[in-house]
């Protein structure tokens, strides 16, 4: 393991990440591209510390939360890292919400002003009057004719650089989960997680350099794109392209060939659909060296397709809201798919059995992980916080077994896992294995009673455009599995979906399709 970097107690963050470019002359190079504009590093700073002095000027104390429910573009960065340098902690959630989960994370959180996209703010406007803690609504947008947007929310504030006197271990940012298990939480990080993300996961995985032109499919307030488009260029001087809208295959393959993106960073989903897109470049039109995968686990057909269309390798890894980014990953000299790959040097892993103890090679076991990012606590949550952080290590919730030579094979979500006439059933297997039939698009396993009231795979598909759902489609993918897979293991019904239920970031939503399976 790689010695972990040295950070002084008396540390922020934020700071950081914009003073180290300053310092190294990239005041001038690019550090932001959006959707309306290139920003560069000086620019970047002299916002931020406009928009740290807004807050202060505003009434927000140190301590105290601001919620961003912001599209990808320079408004984020600003915000984030501008409250970050006032000692006020941001909390990013996700922009494809309802009114009432943002009713529910605002009283949570207690946080003071909301900074909302202009196209989310209708979201907003029934708890103008609901939640006693929020003071105002600032708009990003200058078109929006709210009564304050963000450009008039800073008008009149100092440049001047005035940063708080914050620590390396202390509350620093919140990041609320998917919600794919149940209610979000709010997971509290600290200063020094940001960059020891870059130095454990970014520098020697990614290899990022100042030279790189970085490309987040996963947005901003994912923990995820958080590193990726954010934290991980600021370390090193990169430039981060940023996108507002969603990230369809024609808007991403748009940018990577556009701004010449050499790291891209996406989710298997995304993949496939580029995969199966009219608009899939040919490596000619791209410069890309580096390519990740977190969300879900990578399918190893979606990988080797990938490879074979583009020249480069997916790196699939898996990270988590709860320790801020990947921490279990394929490397660049080391690419086995069908794997999520080998730890990260500077995280420890272990599986853990039903009865506490750590199994054998080959054995199915709930991962564990230890590590210097790991969340603090969840937020007004003390039995999910015993639950899940156990001393030095955190409970991913995620089934793993290892091979005989070290690579973490991903097995289901501790709640997702079957068993089958007395074995266990990995729903990822079973869905890799649907997903390397040429006609499945996307395909999520679940659980569902038989006649007799035992559990078996039932699979949900989305075929891909131009074929058709039938009965002889159906019995021909449960063929397919029964070739790949053990017979026991194959999906006992089929049923044909127009589209999986997905959370904001990507994640299926199970818990839903096993829902659906108790009204059926």
């Amino acid at each position: 393991s790689p010695p972990l970097l040295t950070i002084p107690h008396r540390y922020n963050a934020a700071y950081d990440l914009i003073e180290r470019n300053l310092r190294a002359g990239r005041s001038d190079k690019i550090a932001f591209v959006d959707d309306q504009g290139q920003y560069s590093y000086g620019e970047l700073a002299r916002r931020v510390s406009v928009f740290a002095n807004a807050l202060r000027a505003s009434g927000v104390s140190a301590g105290q939360r601001i919620l961003l429910c912001l599209h990808d573009s320079i408004d984020f960065p600003v915000a984030f890292l501008g409250a970050i340098q006032a000692g006020i902690i941001p909390v990013p959630v996700n922009t494809l919400l309802t009114s009432a989960d943002y009713e529910y994370i605002l009283r949570d959180c207690h946080a003071r002003l909301a900074f909302v996209s202009a196209a989310l703010l209708p979201q907003f406007h029934p708890l103008f009057d609901r939640v006693p803690s929020l003071r105002r609504v600032i708009v990003s947008g200058n078109e929006s004719s709210h009564p304050l947007v963000m450009t008039q929310f800073m008008a009149g504030s100092s440049s001047l650089v005035e940063v708080a006197d914050t620590t390396s271990d202390g509350i620093c940012f919140w990041l609320y989960s998917s919600g794919s298990t149940g209610p979000p939480k709010g997971a509290v990080h600290v200063h020094s997680s940001l960059v020891q993300t870059a130095e454990l996961y970014a520098r020697p995985v990614l290899g990022i350099a100042e030279s790189d032109v970085v490309f987040s499919a996963a947005k901003l307030f994912f923990a995820y794109g958080l590193g990726n488009a954010l934290t991980f260029p600021l370390s090193v001087g990169a430039t981060s392209i940023l996108m507002a809208g969603r990230a369809t295959p024609a808007a991403v393959v748009q940018r990577l060939t556009q701004y010449r993106v050499t790291v891209y960073c996406g989710v298997p989903t995304l993949y496939a659909a580029i995969l199966a897109s009219p608009d899939l470049p040919i490596p000619e039109q791209l410069c890309l060296r580096r390519c990740t995968s977190a969300g879900e686990p990578l399918p190893e057909d979606i990988g080797k397709r990938w490879k074979a269309a583009v020249g480069v390798d997916i790196l699939d890894g898996i990270g988590s809201t709860e320790m801020l980014h990947i921490f279990l990953s394929n490397s660049p000299t080391d690419v086995r798919y069908g794997t999520t790959g080998k730890p990260v040097p500077g995280y420890a892993l272990r599986l853990v059995g039903d009865l506490g103890q750590d199994v054998a090679p080959g054995e199915h076991g709930e991962l564990h992980v230890a590590g210097p990012t790991s969340a603090t606590m969840y937020w007004n949550n003390p039995d999910k916080t015993r639950a899940t952080f156990l001393g030095a290590w955190t409970r991913s919730g995620d089934k793993y077994y290892v091979t005989e030579d070290g690579y973490y094979v991903y097995a289901g979500r501790s709640d997702d896992m079957l068993k089958v006439s007395g074995i266990y059933v990995s729903p990822a297997e079973v869905e890799a294995a649907l997903i390397s039939h040429h006609v499945v698009l996307e395909a999520a396993v679940v659980g569902r009673a038989d006649r007799d009231d035992l559990i078996k795979p039932v699979a949900y598909v989305v075929v891909k455009s131009g074929f058709t759902a039938s009965d002889e489609l159906a019995e021909e993918l449960k063929q397919h599995v029964k070739a790949l897979l053990a017979p026991y293991k194959y999906p006992r019904w089929v049923e044909f979906v127009q589209e999986l239920p997905k959370t904001a970031t990507g994640k299926i939503q199970r818990f839903k399709l096993r829902a659906m399976n108790m009204e059926s």
